[in-house]
This record gives C-alpha cells, structure tokens and sequence, in this order.
C-alpha cells in the first residue's frame, strides 16, 4: 500500500490539503506521468521536506487524493440511503438517477478526476482504494435492496450491485473523455441499473422505468 501520513494538528492540516489541491490542478494540467513532487511543492508554496513529511512520492499524493475522492461519493450515497432507504424499492428505482446526477456532480468538482479515475485502475498500489470504496458501496446497496428483496439470493443481487457500480465509475470516465449529453447518458445508465433489479426468475415485476 502507498504509504502516507495524516497530520495532526491544525496547521499540518492546512499543508496537507494544500498539496492534495495543488496535486488535482496539476493533474488535471499535467497527466501522471509529468506530475512530480517538485511541481506540487511549487504550486502549494511548500518545501519539499513538508511535503515528504506526509508523502513519499507522488503516487501516495494521489492515493490520497483518490480516497478523498471516494469518501466524499460515500458520504453522498449514505444521505441519498437516510433519505430514501426507508421508503421503498419503487422510490429507491425512480431515485437512482438523482444518486447517479449527484455521484456526477462530485467528480466534475473534482480537479484532475480523470486522471484520478485513470490511475486508480492502471496504479497497482492504489487499486486497495478503489477496490474498498467500490465494494462498500455495493454492500450498502446490496443490505438496502435485500430487505425489500428477501425472496431473492443476496448473492445475486451483491453481484448485480457490483456490476452496476462498476458502470457507474465507468460512466464517469465516458462523461469526462468522450463527448456525450450528460443528462441523456446518466438517464441511460439509471434505466440500465433499474433493469439490475428484474428478478422475473423470481416471478417479481420489473423496477419501474
């Protein structure tokens, strides 16, 4: 695992964030592979021992941002479950496009995503983030779904729920590099993940489009 240290008092803090933020610009800026430490400390106003405080390459700035990334979409999904987990698997259907516009929204506000996004799947050492963000979510979904699904396996609707998340990422990386109507796409993928929930082996009616 890429190693990095958190602070731990205020003003760490501040140099803290102030890497990750100069990080994200210039990935945006720069890509990987031209992105180095030397470049983050110019743009953040930090000396390089501050930064090798926290970091010890650039590839634990991104694992770090990366994971500010992922918490932030996991604390959107548990309000979008607080506001809607109690209401039903026919809400929680016509729901998932304003999850999926929302998950959107927070990449797009996100400097350098894309490329975030890219190394999370091509950077073996950050692969442990991606994997234990993609997975939590699925497991939220999955024990939401269920309880109005008690007929069905828990397996096949983890499987199906990983799947759908899977596409959801995906989905972000189409958005941001090739040129698609956001709106139209993100209403594409919510009727994908609708049908996810068709258990007609199960004789259950399909979720509502």
């Amino acid at each position: 695992m890429t190693a990095y240290r958190q602070p731990r008092q205020e003003r760490s803090r501040r140099t803290f964030d102030a890497l990750l933020d100069a990080a994200g610009y210039l990935l945006a800026e720069v890509g990987i592979e031209r992105i180095s430490t030397n470049l983050i400390c110019e743009r953040a106003k930090v000396t390089p021992p501050a930064l090798y405080r926290y970091f010890d390459d650039k590839y634990a700035i991104i694992y770090a941002l990366a994971e500010r990334l992922m918490l932030r979409q996991n604390d959107a999904l548990e309000t979008w479950i607080a506001s809607y987990g109690d209401k039903g698997l026919d809400v929680l259907s016509d729901k998932l496009l304003e999850l999926l516009e929302t998950m959107s929204a927070i990449t797009g506000s996100q400097p350098g995503a894309i490329w975030i996004m890219r190394a999370l799947r091509s950077v073996p050492s950050l692969t442990p983030v991606r994997l234990y963000s993609h997975n939590y979510v699925t497991d939220l979904l999955t024990d939401i779904y269920h309880q109005y699904l008690p007929h069905v396996d828990r397996e096949t609707i983890r499987r199906r729920t990983r799947l759908s998340v899977e596409m959801a990422y995906s989905m972000d990386e189409m958005l941001k590099e090739e040129d698609f109507d956001q709106k139209k796409l993100l209403q594409d993928a919510a009727f994908v993940f609708r049908s996810m929930l068709n258990f007609p082996e199960y004789g259950l009616h399909p979720a509502p489009a």
